[in-house]
């Protein structure tokens, strides 16, 4: 199974479709911030898809969050700025950790990061539109589960 990971798309969606069409995957997974394209997001996705609100998505009726499961895998998705992402993951690390997650994934910081140390895997795609970590190439992260529903992330750029 192929999950696409991304954030912020800010109503600037051409890289989220170049990526559907590369990729094909079997689940997108969006981290908040897709500003009014929530639908058009899903329509070419062609495959499951999961948006939650973020800060700047005024007017919507997006979930604030969202947990699931993937395989035996129980994931919590934010956009992450209710727990001070801006100032690091350990606010929302601890949290995921209280709700008895084995992955959180947030956005909002448009810095990637997929963290695999300790007790949750804390993922951030990064921004396909407007990233700021060293270099601001667009970032995402694909996920993939093999047969034995282990997990492999890869943290790629545009």
């Amino acid at each position: 199974m192929k999950i696409l990971i991304v954030s912020d798309t800010h109503r600037k969606n051409e890289n989220y479709f170049k990526l559907i069409e590369m990729h094909h995957p079997d689940m997108v997974i969006h981290c908040g911030d897709a500003e009014g394209s929530e639908y058009a997001l899903t329509q070419a996705a062609g495959c499951p898809v999961k948006i939650v609100l973020g800060n700047n998505d005024f007017f919507s009726d997006l979930p604030r969050e969202e947990e699931f499961c993937i395989g035996r895998y129980r994931i919590w998705l934010t956009h992450g700025h209710n727990y001070y992402v801006a100032m690091g993951s350990e606010t929302i690390k601890r949290e995921a950790i209280a709700r008895r997650m084995d992955i959180v994934m947030y956005g909002h910081t448009h810095r990637p990061l997929i963290d695999t140390e300790g007790d949750v895997i804390v993922i951030n795609p990064g921004s396909l539109s407007y990233p700021r970590q060293e270099g601001r190439r667009p970032s995402y992260i694909l996920m993939e589960m093999d047969t034995k529903e282990e997990l492999h992330f890869s943290l790629m750029y545009l």
